[in-house]
């Protein structure tokens, strides 16, 4: 059910990043970057790709408790169950967002959806690969009071659904709306890196929680949010993003000296370290900008290739999600293989890494074969349609890098 929403979702999703960039344009005030656009959109294939397994994790569980423990038997079909289930739903995902800034395992996890440095509808569909494993405990309250599986499902794609046009700058102060519900004016508050607004607005539809648990802060005239994290992930494969802080924590659970720091290290506040571990691998203070906006220097040509990619594996995505649950699992494996690699090497190339057009080079021969393989009883027009794109992939390719180094970067952010 939520994969089939989702791609029924999809085309309005691009639809309105398509208004916001035009409102963007006229205003002056251009809201996108080619790279961090591409990267926050592969972040959310990712997830919803790894979803296909990693769902049954917390849904299974919750299905279980909710066969063997619940108090009442719920009606689904009953309004006033979904409206009592959403409102139910969203102040558990209120202690389960707030928690996942205040925990560092689960910080880990969330950190994903706070990496970009710019703020916009694409932002909102950059979401975690690895939360599946902490967030289906958060909602077991529901299955215990008698929700059935499915208005879970539907609540949950309704507090989702919500929250992607409140990723945007193109919309200002909505009055009283901005006290009671989640507003675009809220959200840049809790996306901002400034010592005032961090770590605050927690709620998915209704605000009304920061407000009553401590957590609420307006966005202020004279203070223009900055965005991303005070970690800064600097680099645009997908992967690393949702490995990234786990390596971190593993290394400074490994260094640490101390049994029970090892432990801590997982559990604590983001940005704790032992202290041991502190003075012998110190890091940087944070300082609001000092490094600049991510940048890399590529050539048009690549970003042209890169954006082609990218659509292509979007393209081979969706049909992932609709052959998924007709495939083996041995078949569905091997195709989330390819697109993950896919992904991440299209970010390789978005930093103009040259070890990843090897790479590249590499994934597009064997695209050729598997594709030979499983297109042998298509026609000869889809046959040729394949390779022909095939070779106009690999052609451009050369074409964009050929001489290319590593590239720079922008030394200050625009």
């Amino acid at each position: 059910m939520y994969e089939r929403v989702i791609l029924w979702a999809t085309p309005a999703f691009f639809l309105l990043i398509a208004v916001e960039i035009v409102l963007g344009w006229r205003r002056r005030r251009a809201p996108y970057r080619v790279a961090d656009a591409i990267n926050s959109i592969a972040l959310g294939q990712l997830s919803t790709y790894t979803g296909v397994f990693g769902r049954v994790l917390g849904f299974g569980l919750y299905v279980l408790v909710y066969q063997h423990a619940r108090l009442l038997s719920i009606d689904d079909a009953s309004p006033l169950a979904w409206l009592a289930g959403l409102v139910l739903y969203d102040f558990l995902y209120y202690w389960y967002h707030r928690l996942g800034h205040e925990v560092n395992v689960l910080w880990a996890a969330h950190v994903v959806h706070h990496q970009s440095e710019e703020f916009n509808l694409s932002t909102a569909l950059r979401q975690t690969a690895t939360s599946y494993f902490f967030s289906g405990f958060f909602y077991l309250p529901m299955a215990i009071l008698g929700f059935p599986p499915a208005l879970l499902l539907g609540v949950g794609l309704i507090d989702l659904l919500y929250q992607f046009w409140i990723h945007t700058e193109q919309v200002g102060s909505l009055g009283w709306f901005d006290r009671v519900f989640a507003s675009p004016s809220n959200h840049r508050v809790h996306h901002a890196v400034n010592d005032v607004y961090l770590d605050r607005n927690y709620g998915g539809i209704l605000i009304l929680w920061d407000r009553l648990f401590g957590s609420f802060q307006p966005e202020l005239p004279g203070e223009p949010p900055v965005y991303g994290t005070r970690d800064p992930l600097r680099s645009w494969n997908p992967v690393w993003a949702n490995l990234h802080s786990y390596a971190a924590l593993a290394a400074d659970s490994w260094r640490a000296r101390s049994w029970a720091d090892k432990a801590r290290v997982w559990l604590r506040h983001p940005g704790w370290r032992p202290a041991d571990v502190a003075a012998r691998f110190p890091k940087p203070e944070f300082r609001l900008g000092a490094l600049g906006k991510f940048r890399p220097i590529i050539a048009p040509a690549l970003a042209g290739y890169c954006v082609a990619q990218s659509v292509a594996v979007l393209a081979l995505g969706t049909h992932f999600l609709a052959v998924a649950p007709r495939w083996s699992t041995w078949a569905v494996l091997a195709y989330l293989a390819w697109l993950v690699v896919s992904l991440a090497l299209i970010g390789g190339l978005l930093e103009g890494r040259r070890s990843y057009v090897r790479a590249e080079a590499a994934r597009l021969m064997l695209t050729a074969g598997a594709l030979a393989a499983l297109l042998r009883d298509s026609s000869q027009a889809v046959q040729g349609g394949a390779l022909a794109a095939l070779l106009l992939s690999a052609a451009w390719l050369w074409i964009a890098t050929r001489g290319a180094g590593r590239s720079g970067e922008t030394a200050a952010a625009a």
